[in-house]
């Protein structure tokens, strides 16, 4: 079958290691003091694992690959004495109970709408369009309004909104996100992204289109943990 699947350049690999730890797959291995593909039916196709390369190293293709093999995972994790938790934590039904904050406990005030643009779907969005001019981007993976409570003031507020999900999306986001930052003067750029391995995928084309935009952009990744919480 033809899927989305990483592929490591072993010339930019400098050994380190990071994405061989962040795969939950256990996919990435060190051999010879490079990371290389295992098999192709261990990797999931999220690549939660390229936003921890520090050189690039690790990209996308879609090519002829067998189909992604939880079972299979599964008894390589326990081969290798490590626990296997599952394809992505945010496909996972969990119910967030008490740790979900309580209505109490979120701040008093207004609720307004602080969204100063539409449309804000990264899909829809034309690359080039006067509210870009001097605008401070926010890149927000869709799950993440959801999520954190003050989204709209924390986040939005002040900024041009573009919202997407590696997972569901078929588009480059670096391609489409690379256009709309050599065609418009951005100020900054920071991204909103949820703590599971699949919006590392949306991270890391935000990355990419800073380097290929040949602009030096201020950028800072924010990161909201599954029960609401800022995490970085």
């Amino acid at each position: 079958m033809i899927r989305k699947i990483i592929q490591i350049d072993s010339k930019k690999c400098n050994g380190c290691g990071a994405c061989a730890t962040a795969c939950h797959e256990g996919a990435i291995a060190m051999v010879d003091g490079k990371a290389r593909l295992m098999r192709d039916d261990y990797c999931d196709g999220l690549g939660d694992c390229l936003p921890h390369c520090p050189t690039d190293a690790i990209t996308f293709v879609e090519r002829e690959a067998a189909a992604y093999d939880e079972e299979a995972v599964k008894q390589h994790m326990a081969a290798q004495g490590r626990t296997y938790t599952g394809r992505c934590p945010g496909s996972q039904a969990r119910s967030l109970g008490e740790t979900q904050k309580r209505a109490d406990d979120v701040p008093a005030g207004p609720s307004i709408s602080r969204l100063s643009q539409w449309p804000v779907q990264l899909k829809l969005v034309p690359p080039h369009t006067p509210y870009f001019n001097g605008a401070s981007l926010l890149i927000a993976a869709d799950c993440t309004a959801y999520a954190y409570a003050r989204f709209h003031e924390d986040f939005i507020k002040g900024r041009i909104t573009l919202i997407g999900c590696p997972k569901l999306d078929d588009i480059d986001y670096a391609e489409k996100l690379t256009e709309i930052l050599r065609q418009n003067d951005i100020h900054d750029v920071t991204l909103v992204r949820m703590e599971v391995p699949c919006c590392g995928g949306l991270e890391m084309a935000a990355k990419r289109a800073l380097a290929q935009s040949g602009k030096d952009i201020p950028f800072e990744v924010r990161i909201i943990s599954l029960d609401g919480k800022i995490k970085g």
